[in-house]
């Protein structure tokens, strides 16, 4: 039972032998505590916890849940009534009942309709204690209906008149949503002059012409449904003639002068007036004899509506809207009466009685009009229900006295009038129930001293327990002070002091047994800020500190905040909070006010404040800034065997603020001389606690750190000499490794001086046989760090560990590792080595793994031998031959051989190997490598180039990897536009390093391929250009590079009969086209010589043009960077870009569409074309190219 805590205490006074605290039993009745594990066992009658509302609205298209839960103990069974009779859900295979619920589910949407459904149901929760009912639920289904079918006439009106589109939808369940849009789902916009009424019109105070539409259009949503139906469009035509005259306004909507309004208690009033008029009227509100209560009036619409939520009785009176324009004013009167359906005043609650106790249940209600009161037992009308003797009814109270358990029931008030009922369900539970303490066992209260404590003592039991404390585990008496019991059981000491310690014992006792229950309280010390903030007057720019230390019982756990005027620290970094410190660093005018300190733990909270002024520089001399002073009045205090603590005096900061402390250390007696870092501490901090090492002579020295730099070192602490304690720790880094086969190695990492905590340091060294059953064997060794065991066998494991210790005593028993006797070379070799060929350069190495006890050693893996061999010279040459190696870590027992050269003759071994070397070899194996396909010939070169022949000679490849079948030669011309013709494909005797081919075209380039065959397949190709000639002219032999070319040898051409005649014929041709250019510019025309030219030349000159690849080139592989692509037209241009006497001797000068014949130094041309360009060149400038002697001839005047 949980019981109130009431304002009511009851004192007792100290001095007893025992301090016995009885609680009267109270009066009213008991109440069941919310606690689970009570309620699990608790005999209870059924209580309703969940139901459907009163008025149910369901959707037709889904199936119909009726919820009804309750509670109870035993488990209530549930019936349900429909239209005031018995509802068989057995016989409606429609009709389910949730499992240990009364919630029914009605499956519609298989078969049925919900109106067949639709009625007013109740439910029934009844176990062996009593009955409970729900509400009447009223299940009605929800209706989306279609508008009715109507023809509606264009409305045609004049500008400034008023309007109002009716809208009447269907009558839905619930009532629809109403609001207008057009045909494109946009919503019309509304106004002061239009606007939506609350039935649903659209009420236009005046119209205007742009109020012509078509499509005004009225929807209604039936949200319950997610339906919406569709008036049909209304068409407005407004004449835009000369408006109306202006009037005064009058109302749409209510009609007349006064209406009335009927509201009930606790729903939303709305009042509406909407006036037409021209201009467009305004609407204010009024009360009279009243205000419009402030925080529940809400204005919509423009004002044309007034809404007040929660109303109740007082909001009933007359209510004026009043409209207004220019032309004056009308108001109306709405009488306002607010009614109310029944609301409770005090609903009953459930009883809890013991045999024999009284007890009442009330249930008053108020409404307007009153309700009636009336009563049910178990459901039934208690006029007709069976008679009780210990019950009495009194209007709206019924009266117990001296209950039994038969008097156990459920009660039902039922108060209702003409505006709805209400129904609450009430038990009355006669039990007879033990005592029980329901506040946890052991709970343990933490109180601050000098405060009250609290002790609870929550309990239940019917007849209601006496409470009785007692303190500490045998009863002892409680003296010298003053306890209050409240009536809940919990007992309070005003004023806790530390002896208030202690464990207490709750007893709870009634007729029926007994229950107790230990709690445990502890005093804890107040927080004290010992050292508050002081108040402080600062410049403009410098820093500010304020300090705030604080005492705290060393149990709780301490959190310090600081505030600035009673909120947070601004978030800038000039503020720096370390510990018990607030630092504010370049501060400003902003930074003034009050800063507190604030110290919490979990059970208390103390805070101090300062208040800070910030004031404007005063002109000063330059400052100095510098490192700091060395810090002086070093003192050492609080001297314990492993700590101390150090304080000094800063120096000077020289106008730079300290950031930090370094403290070292000297050991005078085992590194004299020597300074170590000890710690650091902030600028703030004067002194620092020091963790010490056993047996060490220490003295300090500190250093102040600012941003300039550090100080000098202060001057040193007096010395320290911390006393000796054996070693806290063992050496590290212990291991164990034999160096030869019959020893074992111990090593360690020694302790260092601090680390030896005392005089005499050794180590006991402790060995034996990880796999035997030997004791531990040991010795102690000084001043070394390794310790050899001889006479053990080869490679065995052995357990070791290393222990510390002094004249003082050992360190901690050592942790154990594992180590190894020495090892010895493996004595076998891997056996059934077989190699399987993969490919010409890959070989699969397999073999059988060593025994483990015959590698004498941890295995390292397997090392493969090879090399290359001549057949039948195995033996005989095996100190001439390079062998390889390769490795496999761990356990292997195969390997792969990668690059092998094909077609070749291997022998290999296998060896074991561990820490100590290689096993012995196994037989040598040998393998062949299958034939590859071979490299490139070794060279190509083309030689002897004649009209219709080239000659081709090779070198064979390098690496044959095979025997050679044959070579394979494919060729194929290439044209002025460098595409290449069709592939010639020549087969080669292989013992062939020369060969000519005949029959080809004169003045021709040709790209070749080349490459040789082995069984295996084709090799790598070498490619190579050249050009057959029209004369005796050779080629470029192959180390040529790209864009050289040599001058080929020519004919004298000129002492040729032909030629003298070719030429006097060109020449007069010349002459006659001089003549007619004369002649037409004399009469003012231009003449396009080269374009005459072209269209006269020679046929048989016309293939002589440069483009067709005369001079060709040779550019061997090593000059080529793209070996598939012909050359490039710019590569027929001499590298010094001059034309040799040789060559030509025709004269460029008086070439039409040339240059002008000058060169550079360098050998370019110069000067700017006197003409059109012939042809773009395929890749640069024509200038950049010499042109050939065929064309020189060719534009000879």
């Amino acid at each position: 039972m949980q019981l109130k805590i009431m304002p009511k205490k009851k004192r007792l006074p100290a001095g007893r032998v025992a301090l016995i605290l009885f609680l009267c039993q109270m009066i009213s009745a008991l109440e069941v505590p919310l606690d689970p594990k009570l309620l699990e066992d608790l005999v209870q009658p059924p209580t309703i916890t969940q139901q459907s509302p009163k008025d149910y609205i369901i959707d037709p298209r889904e199936n119909i849940v009726i919820q009804c839960e309750a509670k109870g103990k035993p488990p209530p069974s549930f019936s349900w009534t429909r239209n005031g009779t018995h509802f068989d859900i057995d016989k409606d295979p429609l009709v389910t009942m949730k499992p240990g619920s009364g919630t029914l589910t009605i499956n519609i949407m298989s078969e049925g309709k919900a109106e067949t459904y639709e009625g007013v149901y109740q439910c029934t929760a009844r176990n062996e204690r009593g009955a409970a009912i729900s509400n009447n639920i009223v299940v009605r289904p929800s209706r989306s209906p279609l508008w009715t079918k109507e023809k509606l006439e264009p409305i045609t009106l004049r500008n400034g008149q008023s309007l109002v589109l009716p809208c009447r939808p269907p009558l839905g369940l619930p009532p629809p949503i109403i609001f207008w849009m057009d045909n494109s789902f946009q919503r019309l916009p509304q106004s002061e002059r239009v606007s939506q009424g609350l039935n649903g019109d659209l009420y236009f105070s005046n119209v205007l012409p742009e109020d012509t539409r078509e499509d005004y259009i009225c929807y209604a949503r039936f949200n319950h449904t997610q339906t919406i139906q569709q008036k049909q469009p209304i068409s407005v035509k407004v004449i835009s003639a000369k408006p109306n005259r202006e009037r005064p306004p009058t109302f749409l909507t209510p009609e007349g002068n006064t209406s009335n309004k009927e509201e009930l208690r606790g729903n939303v009033l709305s009042l509406e007036c909407i006036a037409e008029g021209l201009p467009t009227p305004v609407i204010y509100w009024i009360k009279e004899d009243g205000t419009l209560p402030t925080n529940r009036t809400f204005y919509r619409n423009f004002k044309k509506t007034l809404q007040i939520i929660q109303v109740s009785e007082a909001d009933s009176g007359n209510y004026q809207c009043i409209a207004k324009n220019a032309l004056g004013a009308i108001h109306h009167t709405i009488s306002v009466t607010v009614k109310a359906a029944p609301y409770w005043i005090l609903a009953p609650q459930n009883l809890v009685l013991s045999p024999g106790e009284d007890g009442s249940l009330i249930c008053r209600a108020n409404g307007n009009p009153k309700p009636r009161i009336s009563w049910l037992s178990n459901g039934v009308p208690i006029e007709i229900a069976p008679d009780d003797p210990s019950r009495k009814i009194d209007g709206d109270t019924i009266i117990f006295s001296n209950v039994q358990e038969r008097s156990s029931a459920v009660y039902q008030c039922n108060a209702s009038n003409e505006y709805g009922y209400l129904l609450a369900n009430a038990f009355v539970n006669v039990l007879a129930e033990p005592p029980r303490i329901l506040t946890s066992a052991n709970t343990l209260y933490q109180v601050i001293a000098n405060r009250p404590a609290l002790l609870d003592c929550a309990f239940f039991g019917s007849p209601l327990p006496t409470i009785e404390w007692f303190k500490g585990a045998k009863g002892s008496a409680l003296r010298d002070d003053i306890y209050v019991l409240h009536e809940n059981g919990t007992l309070e000491i005003p004023v806790a002091q530390k002896d208030s310690t202690g464990t207490y014992t709750c007893v709870a006792r009634n007729k029926l047994g007994m229950a107790k229950n230990e709690v445990h309280l502890e005093i804890k010390d107040p927080t004290r800020i010992i050292k508050q903030p002081e108040y402080a007057v600062v410049q403009r720019g410098s820093t500010v500190s304020f300090e705030c230390k604080v005492k705290h019982d060393h149990t709780l756990t301490l959190t310090i905040t600081w505030l600035k005027d009673n909120g947070e620290l601004p978030s800038d970094g000039r503020f720096t909070v370390d510990k018990d410190h607030l630092e504010v660093a370049d501060v400003r005018d902003s930074d003034g006010g009050a800063y507190t300190c604030v110290a919490n733990t979990t059970l208390d909270m103390v805070s101090a404040s300062a208040v800070l002024s910030v004031v404007a520089p005063t002109p000063t001399p330059a400052p100095i800034y510098d490192v700091p002073n060395p810090p002086f009045d070093l003192e050492l205090t609080d001297q314990l065997d492993k700590s101390v603590q150090l304080s000094w005096t800063p120096g000077d900061d020289n106008n730079n603020p300290i950031i930090k402390f370094i403290i070292e250390y000297e050991d005078a007696m085992h590194e004299a001389g020597l300074w170590h870092h000890q710690t650091e501490v902030p600028g703030m901090q004067t002194t620092a606690q020091l963790k010490l090492s056993p047996y060490v002579n220490y003295s300090f020295r500190v250093m102040a750190v600012n941003s300039l730099g550090r100080s000098l070192p202060s001057e040193p602490s007096e010395q320290y000499l911390t006393k000796a304690a054996e070693p806290d720790t063992n050496p590290m880094a212990v291991e164990g490794l034999g160096s030869e086969p019959d020893n074992l190695v111990i090593t360690w990492k020694p302790l260092n001086g601090f680390e030896s905590n005392g005089p005499g340091l050794q180590y006991k060294v402790s060995w034996r046989q990880k796999d035997g059953d030997d004791e531990w064997a040991s010795v102690v060794v000084a001043n070394v760090s390794k310790y050899i065991v001889s006479g053990t066998p080869t490679f065995v494991p052995y357990l070791i560990k290393v222990q510390a210790l002094n004249d003082v005593g050992f360190a901690p028993e050592p942790a154990v590792v594992m180590g190894h006797s020495g090892e010895d070379l493996p004595m076998v070799a891997p056996g059934n080595v077989h190699v399987n060929v993969v490919n010409s350069t890959l070989a699969e190495v397999n073999w059988d793994p060593v025994p483990l006890k015959s590698i004498r050693g941890h295995l390292q893996g397997y090392r493969i031998y090879y090399w290359k061999a001549q057949e039948g010279s195995l033996k005989r040459n095996r100190r001439h031959i390079e062998k390889k190696i390769l490795t496999f870590q761990g356990n292997k027992t195969h390997g792969m051989l990668p690059g092998l050269e094909p077609f070749s003759h291997y022998a290999l071994n296998v060896r074991v190997v561990n820490g100590k070397g290689e096993g012995p070899a196994s037989p040598d194996r040998v393998f062949n490598t299958p034939e590859g396909v071979p490299s490139a010939p070794s060279s190509l070169k083309i030689i002897n180039p004649t009209l219709d022949s080239l000659t081709l000679e090779w070198d064979p490849p390098s690496r044959p990897n095979g025997i050679l079948t044959e070579y394979t030669l494919k060729y194929q011309p290439i044209n002025s536009t460098h595409e290449l013709g069709p592939l010639v494909d020549l087969k080669i005797p292989a013992n062939k390093t020369r060969w000519t081919l005949k029959n080809l075209n004169f003045s021709t380039r040709y790209k070749f391929y080349f490459y040789a065959q082995t069984a295996a397949g084709s090799g790598s190709q070498i490619t190579e250009e050249a050009v057959t000639t029209v004369d005796e002219a050779g080629i470029l032999p192959p180390d040529v590079g790209a864009g050289k070319a040599m001058a080929s040898r020519q004919v004298d051409i000129a002492t040729q009969g032909w030629f003298i005649g070719l030429m006097c014929a060109v020449a007069l041709l010349i002459l006659i086209l001089l003549i007619v250019c004369f002649i037409r510019r004399n009469k003012g025309g231009k003449y396009p010589v080269k374009e005459k030219e072209d269209a006269h030349a020679d046929p048989e000159i016309q293939p002589m043009k440069e483009d067709d690849g005369t001079f060709g080139e040779y550019r061997s592989l090593e000059s080529d960077a793209e070996d598939h692509k012909p050359l490039k037209k710019g590569s027929r241009t001499p590298s010094d870009r001059t034309v040799k006497k040789e060559d030509s001797d025709d004269s460029l000068v008086d070439y039409g569409e040339g240059v002008n014949g000058q060169f550079n130094e360098d050998g370019s041309f110069i000067g700017q074309y006197s003409g059109k360009k012939e042809k773009e060149p395929a890749e640069g400038n024509e200038s950049s190219e010499a042109p050939s002697p065929v064309n020189a001839m060719n534009s000879f005047v």
